[in-house]
């Protein structure tokens, strides 16, 4: 018989066998009932907490990964400028080589894997792939301005931005020409074909508001005819 408080106060107050029952009944094999520390949490409170761990992980994740620079920053750092040990227009004689390449493989006047193709170009078939070029490496000229100090620029460009063409000139010098109410003008050499050994360059005239894009923007931009009330 076990020896206890409960198990004596029992015997005191009840027979031998009815306080041997109720103590093995109501306290040996009773169970103990523990409050928890805390309430069951609720599935709402559940999703809370799973989303609140999910966002803490992403903006660890983001702290830890450098952010872009912004214009403001660029323009500070200066990463926007051109140095001036590079303002040189034999440097980006290559460049417009090259471009030269590209907008005849555009406009389908050269085909690298066979004879050179017949060098027709029309503003209907080909005014929207000159448009959506990249003009980058182009050696362009301003024929027509409202700006009358701007006529006369020629240059290769050496930035296309959204409204303005940096245009290096053969002295060295780096013009910035607003896109807007300007004309240009470049040729565009062709591949000798048999019947004439030096064929005449195609000769484009480009308005500027036609180009107040980006470059990456254009190459994916829809373009349509429609008339130019300032021509």
């Amino acid at each position: 018989m076990a020896t206890s408080a409960a198990h004596e106060l029992l015997r005191r107050a009840h027979t031998p066998d009815t306080a041997e029952h109720l103590f093995n009944e109501r306290a040996v094999q009773k169970p103990l009932l523990l409050r928890p520390s805390s309430p069951e949490p609720s599935a709402r409170a559940l999703r809370r907490r799973a989303q609140a761990q999910r966002q803490a992980r992403s903006s660890k994740r983001s702290a830890l990964k450098p952010r872009p620079l912004s214009a403001g920053q660029k323009r500070q750092l200066g990463l926007l400028e051109i140095p001036k040990g590079q303002l040189q227009y034999a440097i980006y004689e290559p460049l417009h080589r090259l471009w030269q390449s590209y907008l005849r493989e555009v406009l389908g006047v050269e085909n690298k894997e066979g004879p050179p193709r017949t060098a027709f170009v029309s503003a209907a078939s080909s005014g929207q792939m000159l448009a959506s070029a990249d003009m980058h490496g182009a050696l362009l000229e301003v024929v027509r301005s409202r700006c009358v100090s701007r006529v006369g620029i020629k240059g290769i460009v050496v930035r296309d931005s959204k409204f303005i063409f940096d245009i290096i000139t053969r002295g060295n010098a780096l013009k910035s020409v607003p896109k807007e109410h300007t004309t240009f003008r470049f040729e565009l050499a062709l591949p000798a074909t048999e019947t004439e050994e030096v064929p005449k360059p195609l000769v484009f005239e480009i308005r500027g508001e036609q180009f107040q894009n980006r470059a990456p923007e254009r190459a994916n931009k829809k373009w349509k005819m429609h008339f130019q009330p300032d021509i």
